[in-house]
């Protein structure tokens, strides 16, 4: 069972995350909806069509955690990808809507972890999840993409627990994809290992998340050169 305050906080965290990237996509224009984001291959468009699927892709984990019955976020990748051109194509206002409303009802779906849980951890794409993060990997998920939208927004913006959140969910994925031997030294007093924990990677909670998600390595230090990490 999640403690329920830690679930209080969490919801209440996503909550703040969600409302500031709603803030940022309400203000897109058609035309700036189109542009390039920082995920390769995607528009704007599709990183929010990313997000409204995952908002209620979600859900399944919430199921899984609570049910002890497995479940899959989707049938196939190409289903997940042809899911998210479905949606980017939709008219702006459609999609805005559709971010916003399936956002609400991960949210309020997540209370459901506040009661006994069937299982320890989920697995989503070779990664194992505490059943018990779920609600952190979404905000991970919303920290990250709205960092993606290359707008003034700014993950500086994004609460400490919040860029916390995304690191944990970055190291999650460096470990399943084999990624080089780093220990991740945050000036906040975390740490991670990766690997043999070889290379040792210095920066702020910022900073880290940046180089870890989208290999902005501008302000991190390192004892040694700084690796080619795998894509996302």
């Amino acid at each position: 069972m999640i403690n329920t305050a830690r679930l209080r906080s969490d919801l209440s965290l996503l909550g703040r995350e969600t409302g500031m990237m709603l803030a940022t996509v309400e203000s897109l224009s058609d035309d700036e909806m189109t542009a390039a984001s920082l995920c390769e291959g995607w528009t704007r468009a599709d990183v929010i069509a990313h997000l409204a699927s995952n908002g209620r892709a979600l859900v399944k984990l919430v199921d899984w955690a609570t049910t002890g019955e497995e479940q899959q976020l989707y049938p196939s990748r190409e289903a997940r990808d042809a899911e998210i051109a479905e949606l980017a194509a939709l008219p702006r206002k459609d999609l805005v809507g559709l971010f916003r409303d399936n956002a609400t009802y991960f949210a309020e779906q997540a209370q459901r972890l506040s009661g006994e849980l069937s299982v320890d951890e989920v697995h989503l794409h070779g990664k194992q999840i505490p059943a018990t993060s779920i609600v952190a990997l979404r905000i991970a998920e919303v920290v990250i993409h709205h960092h993606d939208l290359d707008t003034t927004w700014t993950l500086e913006e994004a609460d400490l627990d919040a860029q916390l959140y995304g690191i944990e969910a970055a190291v999650r994925t460096m470990r399943a994809k084999n990624a080089p031997g780093m220990t991740l030294v945050t000036e906040e007093g975390d740490e991670w290992v990766v690997g043999d924990g070889a290379l040792r990677v210095d920066s702020d909670r910022e900073g880290l998340l940046a180089w870890l998600a989208r290999g902005n390595g501008e302000h991190v230090e390192a004892d040694g050169p700084l690796p080619e990490l795998p894509s996302w």
